[in-house]
């Protein structure tokens, strides 16, 4: 993930001072140096460095952390709220909002370098505001990339998303054509995939203004890659002062990159990072949230996004049942394997835990999530009879060599499956009751 170095630097200079009851400005100067090389470590614009650390050390030499009783704690206070104002100004709780058209389509124009990830981030943007409830349509408008139509198409079809294409024609035409679809078939968000280069020049900047120029987009979005450093600062205020961007669509920002680039677009260009791709599939992608980010930076977690993607993952109506199976003393397999489905969903395990307050990054670096042993759960449950499923307790030995066979897995898998859906049930029937259980060990394991 992008940020951990930066991370575990910043962390490493708020130890030191978390040991120092008192502070001093020459404490403050040595911590702000080692922020400074941390930053430039991270790959942040030297004059975003800069101004970052001269704001910092300001508001660290004011009274109330001086005399603070915990001034290492207000250190890191201070350094977050900066954080969170250099990625998204004063409202870093907020997301930056895409601005809808009152009379439909909206025209989203996506623009960037060629290798930013643009077309598929484009792609997941549509596909998330396909399930806001919008109607979009992709627009293939990058004719001079081999197989860049294709990709577009391939893509589309897995989001279900239409894709309005011409072929290698001209791209200025293809994005009014594109809207003029739009209108006619009641698709009420355009996304145009335009052409990007390896490197900006006059030819690329002349077809975005056509573009604009033609269509009138209501939003410009910039896809940024999270893992090209300053080149992709660079190319920001270029795109910037020539296109006139409205906000930055911040790619691979999963990837082993220092992430300099996130923090230094918004300070450089004065536009917001309104989404991030967190990931290659294609439901990945989020809005990005400066508050969010900067306390991933400093390891106090994301639980906002957590129970966002929890909520994602819910199904009202199988909770509602599950409801009624427990107040009924009901808790059956197919229960417990609808719980292991909507766990799934919210991603991997690692990327769960990554979000949680306090959860040391390197030790879960290093550890080994089997991530396997649910999918193999669902092939136990699934090569169970309707009967099986229901009652467990009829599970004898041959009944279980029956479901191994079946479902490619050893009896001891089953035995192991059992054991934990017993403990789910318990824990499921003390919740119903309005108990928090003392001890949850044992139900991952």
């Amino acid at each position: 993930m992008a940020f951990e170095n930066l991370g575990d630097r910043l962390n490493g200079i708020f130890k030191k001072l978390r040991g120092k009851g008192r502070l001093n400005e020459k404490d403050i100067q040595e911590a702000m140096r080692e922020v400074r090389m941390a930053l430039l470590e991270a790959d942040v614009n030297f004059k975003v460095v800069k101004e970052f650390c001269a704001a910092a050390a300001e508001r660290c030499k004011g009274k109330d952390v001086l005399d603070s009783l915990t001034p290492g704690q207000m250190v890191v206070k201070v350094v977050h709220e900066q954080l969170i104002a250099l990625m998204g100004g004063e409202d870093g709780a907020s997301a930056a909002k895409i601005q809808m058209s009152s009379k439909p389509p909206t025209v989203i124009m996506l623009c960037g370098l060629q290798g930013a990830g643009k077309t598929t981030n484009g792609a997941k943007l549509a596909g998330y505001f396909k399930k806001q409830g919008k109607r979009p349509l992709l627009a293939a408008c990058d004719v001079y990339r081999p197989a860049a139509i294709k990709q577009l198409q391939v893509v589309g079809a897995q989001l279900s998303v239409p894709v309005y294409e011409e072929g290698q024609g001209d791209p200025v035409k293809i994005a009014k054509n594109a809207v003029e679809h739009a209108q006619k078939h009641g698709n009420d968000m355009v996304f145009l995939d335009t052409a990007g280069r390896l490197h900006i020049d006059d030819e690329l900047m002349d077809e975005l203004g056509r573009i604009k120029d033609t269509v009138r987009p209501h939003e410009i979005l910039l896809a940024v890659d999270a893992m090209t450093g300053q080149d992709a600062v660079n190319a920001a205020q270029v795109f910037n002062e020539r296109l006139g961007i409205d906000g930055i669509l911040l790619t691979k920002l999963d990837g082993d990159a220092r992430g300099g680039a996130a923090l230094s677009a918004r300070a450089v260009t004065g536009k917001p990072v309104k989404f991030c791709g967190v990931g290659e599939k294609l439901d990945q992608i989020e809005p990005f949230y400066p508050e969010r980010m900067a306390s991933r930076i400093l390891g106090m977690g994301d639980v906002l996004t957590l129970i966002e993607k929890a909520e994602a993952a819910f199904d009202q109506k199988k909770a509602e049942q599950m409801e009624r199976n427990l107040r009924a003393g009901r808790f059956t397999l197919n229960d417990f394997l609808d719980q292991m489905a909507q766990l799934r969903g919210m991603g991997s395990m690692q990327d769960i835990l990554g979000m949680m307050p306090g959860v040391d990054r390197h030790a879960l670096k290093n550890a080994k999530f089997d991530e396997r042993s649910m999918g193999r759960m669902e092939a136990i449950v699934l090569s169970m009879t309707a009967r099986e499923r229901e009652d467990p307790k009829i599970l004898n030995s041959s009944r279980k060599r029956r479901i191994a066979a079946g479902s490619g897995t050893r009896v001891e898998d089953i035995n192991r499956l059992l054991k934990q859906f017993d403990m789910m049930k318990v824990l499921a029937k003390q919740m119903a009751g309005g108990k928090i259980p003392k001890n949850l060990k044992g139900l991952l394991g």
